[in-house]
């Protein structure tokens, strides 16, 4: 039964694809919350220096000793990056800039100076083929495995723990790395740490998705996970989540369009990015204009209730509170007039009486509390 599940080729490619999402989403939520993001680019290009690098001193493609170089390719990356940053002459997205091209390009030069006849390319570096990922595999226990499979099963086990032993620290570094350097958390390590496995979780997915597809899979699920909620234990399960629904709609997509497969699955975090954009319980474009809505009717009531408060009492009231009077000296047209009295009345806040409006007790109590805020306040206390 196990052999026929490692068999099963479109399993084997979304789980993958779902694996590389899930591992990628762990560490790049902290990266998007620091607003530090991009570091996963110039880490993802950057890598293909520290690939070369080990391949050039073990003649290993692939293996425990590639995922270590790359992971020390992105700290370097980092550290030269800070080191720009500390002469004060250019700001760190520009710095980022700077360096991960000059150490892409320098990988690159290296790969067709010394390494032209092996597989180690730009073009599978940074795009990959999750397609192919079910034919590279290793026995374990009597079974082959895909290899890509066993790589980031490890990374996502391995990031799902430092997230889990290091939650607190990590929660108090990235929203108040001052606080967290006081109390002895060691912030800039647990960044470094983080790093470093953005760096592994890099060079352990590049064969699967390719490195310029990890960067969406780093950026994209948490960025949309944060539109859907403020609590961050959330966040990783929301954008696990929309990894895992990338991964799987990706490759169905993909399969029925003959397109590539691991482009899609990156398109398809833009469209549940997109999706939460719009659709977001709290910060999406339609709860965004519900709420204008909202406050647009409440303030009309208000206006309503305090123009009614003022006349209450004076011998004007017949003439001032009453449909008509609304239409003139409030500006308001029959519409607008006739929609806000009914909203008002239907709230409890007025009666209505042919054209003459009366305050509620309600009604009145939300005049004083726009006109006698003080007075509010000394009864509140």
């Amino acid at each position: 039964m196990m052999a026929s599940l490692f068999n099963n080729i479109p399993l084997m490619i979304m789980l993958v694809g779902a694996l590389v999402g899930i591992a990628s989403s762990l560490v790049g939520t902290f990266l998007v919350l620091r607003g530090t993001s991009m570091l996963s680019d110039a880490i993802g290009h950057s890598i293909v220096f520290g690939i070369v690098v080990v391949w050039l001193l073990t003649h290993q493609a692939s293996g425990p000793l590639q995922i270590i170089g790359a992971a020390l390719t992105g700290i370097f990356t980092v550290f030269l990056t800070e080191l720009l940053v500390s002469t004060q002459k250019v700001k760190k997205d520009a710095a980022i800039g700077l360096v991960f091209p000059v150490l892409f390009s320098l990988g690159v030069l290296l790969i067709n100076l010394y390494a032209s006849d092996v597989h180690i390319d730009a073009h599978t570096v940074l795009l990959g083929e999750i397609g192919f990922v079910w034919l590279d595999t290793l026995p374990i226990g009597g079974v082959e495995v895909p290899r890509a499979l066993v790589s980031m099963g490890a990374m996502t086990a391995l990031n799902l723990a430092f997230v889990a032993a290091f939650y607190k620290e990590l929660k108090l570094a990235t929203f108040d790395s001052a606080l967290a350097k006081a109390l002895g958390f060691a912030p800039t390590a647990l960044f470094y740490v983080l790093l470093l496995l953005t760096s592994g979780t890099a060079v352990a997915a590049f064969d699967a998705v390719g490195a310029v597809l990890f960067v969406a899979f780093v950026i994209v699920p948490p960025s949309a996970a944060y539109l859907l909620t403020d609590r961050l234990w959330k966040i990783f399960v929301y954008a696990s989540l929309i990894a895992a629904a990338s991964s799987v709609s990706g490759y169905y997509l993909a399969v029925a369009w003959d397109v590539s497969i691991g482009g899609m699955m990156a398109v398809m975090t833009g469209v549940f990015l997109a999706l939460a954009f719009v659709l977001g319980p709290r910060y999406g474009v339609f709860a965004q204009w519900l709420e204008r809505r909202r406050q647009r009717e409440l303030n009309e009531s208000r206006t309503l209730m305090v123009h009614l408060y003022h006349h209450e009492d004076g011998p004007e009231k017949a003439v001032e509170n009453v449909t008509m009077a609304l239409r003139d000296h409030l500006m308001w047209d029959p519409a607008r007039a006739e929609r806000v009295v009914e909203r008002s009345r239907q709230r409890q806040l007025i009666v209505q009486e042919g054209e003459r409006l009366h305050l509620t007790q309600a009604g009145r109590n939300l005049a004083r509390e726009i006109l006698e805020p003080g007075a509010k306040a000394e009864t509140g206390a």
